[in-house]
């Protein structure tokens, strides 16, 4: 017997042992909008070692962290306070032995008031080296993406650079491989009939069709979102798009219209289901100023 076929056969028990324990093949957490900030309001920075607490007892292998990870947009010229605080939230991650995937959000964009945002993600490569990326657990593709590039109008989007090395990583990966997509900025969202009782085009990416259709033909079964601070699970042509609350809910003061400070786990079985269930951490949050 040759060492492929040993191989195929021992993957192949290993998938059968998980499939009788019931026990998932992959299990992860997604933590979204952390939102830490330079003077620690709300008492994020405690909030933050709590939730991750949380996850360290939750079995799961990773952390994709979902984008607004630190509140560096609006300190303007400060490049050196900003700096800062993504060395400070960096040294909260690296308490954690989880390995930790980071996407960008659009807080996470050093923002100058004479320069304006040149890419936005100058800062952010500094501390983790790219704002998209793609890497493979078990069988199952993960793509993290940049979604708050700007276009030539307002909004967010994926450039034209990111879709075609979107599209060039797609071309090497087989059909039937599971894809999950993490994105900061939903490509479908109910938050403003939620929170504004009205239907609008915004804060969702302006682009997300050309997005979508560049996974025809390819097996996307899960997007993961955030920026919305809203749990919300939306259903679309055999796609699961979930929102995934916030780390922060109401920026650290309490629940966000009903969604509490939270992040989702994620178990991926041997037939490639998914399940998931959303985690309040327990952060007991202080009142707003």
């Amino acid at each position: 017997m040759n060492k492929k076929i040993m191989t195929i056969l021992l993957v192949l028990c290993v998938l059968f042992a998980e499939a009788q324990s019931g026990k998932p093949k992959l299990r992860f957490a997604f933590m979204t909008d952390i939102h830490l900030n330079y003077k620690n309001k709300g008492n994020c920075f405690e909030g933050f070692q709590k939730a991750l607490k949380k996850v360290e007892k939750s079995n799961v292998e990773f952390i994709l962290l979902g984008g607004d990870l630190v509140d560096v947009d609006k300190l303007n010229k400060n490049y050196n306070r900003a700096d800062s605080l993504y060395t400070a939230f960096k040294a909260e991650l690296n308490k954690s032995s989880l390995s930790i995937y980071p996407a960008i959000g659009n807080h996470d964009r050093f923002f100058d008031e004479e320069k304006g945002y040149t890419k936005g993600d100058e800062l952010f490569n500094k501390h983790f080296k790219q704002s998209y990326y793609t890497f493979e657990k078990k069988n199952v593709r993960f793509f993290v993406l940049n979604s708050v590039q700007t276009g030539d109008k307002e909004g967010y989007y994926y450039n034209k650079e990111q879709i075609n090395w979107l599209n060039d990583n797609l071309k090497t990966i087989s059909p039937e491989t599971p894809i999950i997509v993490v994105t900061h900025v939903p490509i479908y969202s109910l938050y403003y009939p939620v929170v504004e009782g009205r239907y609008v085009f915004l804060d969702v990416v302006n682009n997300y069709k050309e997005l979508l259709e560049a996974f025809k033909g390819y097996n996307l079964k899960l997007v993961l979102q955030g920026h919305q601070h809203l749990y919300e699970e939306i259903y679309s042509q055999d796609v699961q798009y979930i929102t995934a609350g916030a780390i922060s809910a109401a920026w650290w003061y309490g629940p966000f219209y009903g969604t509490k400070e939270g992040f989702l786990t994620v178990d991926v079985d041997s037939a490639n289901k998914i399940k998931w269930e959303y985690i309040d951490y327990g952060w007991k949050h202080t009142i707003e100023p």
